[in-house]
């Protein structure tokens, strides 16, 4: 077998080479544990912009079930290509290889090149709270989220992590400590890990009331009529309701003219427009609709009262809830998504 040539001498090969030695050194003194994966990741930037022409890039594996992760360096060579540094700090073994029946072992999806484990997917799902929005979908906008705050290392405050707890709780029913002792328990999550984890849903939680904040007036501007408010009343069921029964429900015994219908649905109340029922949304007050067809059924309705949508912080609020949807969906639409179904 012949010999590996050396690296041509010159400027360019003694940087890299040094590049190559403090890479190593670097590797090695990184903290292998979830929550200092932030930490790493500006150890490695702020060293990597003294040595631009090597491109360097860290690799981080988040081992399934486990508070540690690995690292590797990626540095361009400089006669082309890349190298790859891994130093394995525990048995010798890097982890690629470790992990080489397949690489996204413990991976459920990648979103815009960003590896979601199986076990962060699982906690996602006790909040998952659209059911207008398919669960796979749902899935990669809280995926899309969460890679928007990775590189959020801003402190957050003591109320923003009470809310972001307070959700947690909620949303797992640990309403006490022994309950939550519990579920801390049958996740193998120690103390450190479920502050770092309540840590992130803050900043995902900051991160979304930041940018509804952003996008609100705007979206308010654009479409603001949607947020009138409107009181109505109407008829939905199998069977046409004629109006004259409909609106005979303030009068005593005016309840009988819907009797013959069978199955009738009849509500009374104030919506935003957007809210309301299709046929009913863009009718001014006065109005009377239908009955008209409405999804499987007849729909039969008067609106009896229309306010214009002001700038108030309720509205602004509505609106920037509903922006933050159209925009994560949109976010959604566009991105890079790869599931690994194992």
């Amino acid at each position: 077998m012949s010999s590996p040539l050396p690296l041509t001498t010159g400027a360019g090969a003694e940087d890299f080479l040094r590049v190559l030695s403090e890479g190593v050194e670097l590797l090695r003194g990184l903290r292998r544990r979830r929550a200092a994966v932030p930490d790493a990741r500006r150890a490695v930037a702020e060293w990597s912009a003294r040595h631009p022409a090597a491109r360097v890039q860290l690799v981080v594996d988040v081992r399934p079930g486990s508070p540690v992760v690995d690292y590797d360096l990626l540095v361009n060579h400089p006669g082309g290509g890349t190298v790859a540094i891994s130093t394995p700090a525990d048995d010798g073994v890097p982890w690629l290889i470790e992990h080489s029946t397949h690489w996204a072992a413990g991976y459920l999806l990648t979103v815009d090149r960003v590896h979601v484990p199986v076990a962060e997917v699982l906690a996602m799902l006790r909040t998952l709270t659209r059911r207008e929005v398919a669960v796979h979908d749902e899935i990669v906008e809280q995926c899309l989220v969460h890679n928007e705050v990775l590189a959020d290392d801003e402190p957050v405050d003591d109320e923003e992590l009470r809310e972001a707890a307070r959700e947690i709780r909620g949303a797992w029913g640990l309403h006490d400590r022994a309950a939550t002792l519990s579920w801390l328990a049958e996740m193998g999550m120690s103390g450190p890990q479920f502050e770092a984890f309540i840590a992130g849903v803050a900043r995902r939680r900051r991160f979304r009331r930041c940018k509804e904040a952003e996008l609100a007036a705007g979206y308010l501007a654009a479409h603001r009529p949607g947020f009138d408010l409107v009181r109505a009343l109407w008829a939905t069921g199998p069977r046409p309701v004629d109006v004259a029964s409909l609106l005979g429900l303030g009068d005593p015994g005016g309840l009988g003219g819907l009797l013959g219908y069978g199955e009738a649905r009849v509500t009374l109340g104030e919506r935003r427009a957007r809210e309301l029922p299709e046929p009913l949304r863009d009718a001014p007050e006065g109005a009377v609709v239908g009955p008209v067809r409405h999804g499987d059924g007849h729909l039969t309705g008067v609106v009896l009262e229309r306010r214009p949508a002001g700038d108030d912080p309720a509205t602004l609020a509505e609106a920037g809830a509903a922006a933050f949807t159209d925009w994560l969906a949109a976010r959604r639409r566009a991105a890079s998504v790869e599931w690994h179904w194992l």
